[in-house]
């Protein structure tokens, strides 16, 4: 049995639960606030990152190294698929997402709506989200084009960069901050991630005195 450190909002997090029930890996989950971490959680991870994963004894934490482990050590299905070239544009979107999307829209948003609201009680600044927004919109567009020319991200076969890019907008969809009606094609793409049996648990979290967007849970939304 695999145990599984996260948080509910964190989109590495959701990452590593995706690929896990794609996998059909058995585990459970231990929830831990990234801002308010835990000295025991801390000594697993000294980085005070998440998700950590831990199975017989051993630790695996951080973003990367927990999945390409689940890649690895769960052959199927593949998520990182195709010839070489393929494989490095399935990791260029997953760094996309895990970085750029994160630091341009993520900590903008999810940063002053719920980190901020659990560290310090202040309201959300309105430039910080309104900067957020915009930056989203970028983003949005650049999914839109790509699943204008592909079945899925990357092409024909659902992957790792679908999980990515999906584990980071289903925070933003809780929130109800994605305008899809804006971009028919990622809305298209997105439903189709969302109605995978590996989305299931995503769909059922929530975070305490944020109420979910009315379409969250909704697969035909």
């Amino acid at each position: 049995m695999v145990l599984l450190v996260h948080h509910s909002m964190s989109p590495q997090s959701r990452k590593a639960r995706i690929i896990m029930a794609e996998k059909k890996v058995l585990f459970v989950l231990k929830e831990e606030e990234p801002w308010h971490m835990s000295k025991d959680i801390q000594k697993l991870n000294p980085a005070k990152d998440l998700p950590i994963f831990i199975f017989d004894g051993n630790i695996i934490s951080g973003n990367y190294a927990v999945t390409e482990y689940l890649e690895e050590n769960y052959a199927q299905p593949k998520l990182l698929t195709g010839d070489n070239k393929h494989r490095a544009e399935i990791r260029r979107l997953c760094d996309w997402f895990d970085h750029k999307f994160y630091n341009e829209v993520y900590k903008y948003i999810v940063g002053e709506k719920i980190f901020k609201r659990f560290t310090s009680g202040a309201a959300p600044d309105s430039k910080i989200l309104k900067a957020g927004l915009n930056n989203l919109k970028f983003h949005m567009e650049y999914i839109d084009w790509l699943a204008e020319r592909n079945n899925y991200l990357t092409g024909l076969e659902f992957s790792l960069a679908d999980v990515t890019a999906a584990a980071h907008l289903s925070i933003l969809d809780y929130l109800g901050d994605v305008d899809w009606d804006n971009y028919k094609n990622a809305k298209l793409w997105y439903s189709k991630i969302k109605s995978r049996p590996s989305f299931k648990e995503i769909l059922k979290d929530t975070v305490k005195g944020i109420p979910m967007s009315k379409n969250y849970q909704n697969l035909d939304f």
